[in-house]
């Protein structure tokens, strides 16, 4: 990994997002690296134009959204304090397609996700796969598991 010069940090605002964050930060220090977290923003309730009428699960999931990010932000901001460059995107729109283009325009070599597998819900609020992303990825992916939960007696 001698030639990883910029890594890239998918957030997902999930709570487990920052342990990928913890590991682009471990990562870009060993090796030098210029560090990028990218939060794009996904609408869940806009299809194809339209906004589809579900005003209050909007406006949770906007709720949720914004502590997401500010939690994700504090961290970073606590990162930066201790000297650390991070540069933090944020983009609207498809989060794939944002995902590529930061990729090739920031000459992004490593890019540091999530790995789990991700459900209807998660599908539709985030609006993208970790399939669809890794099979068309220009560069290396290193996938950050998830801590599995305590096991309860007689598993």
């Amino acid at each position: 990994m001698e030639d990883v010069k910029r890594i890239l940090v998918v957030s997902r605002d999930t709570q487990y997002c920052r342990k990928a964050v913890h590991y682009g930060v471990s990562l870009s220090r060993k090796y030098g690296a210029e560090l990028y977290v990218i939060h794009v923003v996904h609408d869940p309730f806009t299809f194809g134009g339209w906004n589809l009428p579900m005003p209050s699960l909007h406006v949770e999931y906007k709720k949720l959204l914004k502590e997401s990010r500010e939690e994700l932000h504090t961290m970073i901001n606590s990162e930066k304090k201790k000297g650390m460059s991070i540069k933090e995107l944020v983009k609207e729109g498809d989060p794939e397609k944002e995902i590529f283009k930061t990729v090739r325009d920031e000459k992004i070599d490593l890019v540091v996700m999530l790995a789990h597998e991700e459900g209807h819900l998660e599908h539709f609020l985030f609006g993208r796969s970790n399939e669809e992303i890794i099979r068309k990825m220009p560069c290396s992916v290193l996938l950050v598991k998830k801590e599995p939960g305590p096991l309860h007696e007689g598993q």
